[in-house]
């Protein structure tokens, strides 16, 4: 569950100072609505995968029964 700013709060900053946490967040949330944003949604989306994208993408913090939480190498 996420605890954490809310988007009014988000809006005034940069992406870039946005928490990994917040941007996973809001993609997932802005993704489910994608086909009922208006111009503006879809631009605050486009923004926050573009600023995923140049930190590499998201990373994963746990475990399932197909990936552990540490990479190991062969």
């Amino acid at each position: 569950m996420y605890v954490g700013r809310d988007m009014t709060e988000l809006s005034m900053m940069s992406k870039t100072d946005w928490k990994e946490s917040e941007l996973a967040f809001f993609h997932h949330s802005l993704q489910q609505m994608v086909p009922y944003l208006n111009v503006e949604g879809q631009s605050i989306h486009r923004e926050i995968i573009e600023e995923i994208e140049r930190r590499g993408g998201l990373n994963r913090h746990e475990a399932d029964y197909t990936h552990g939480t540490k990479q190991s190498f062969d």
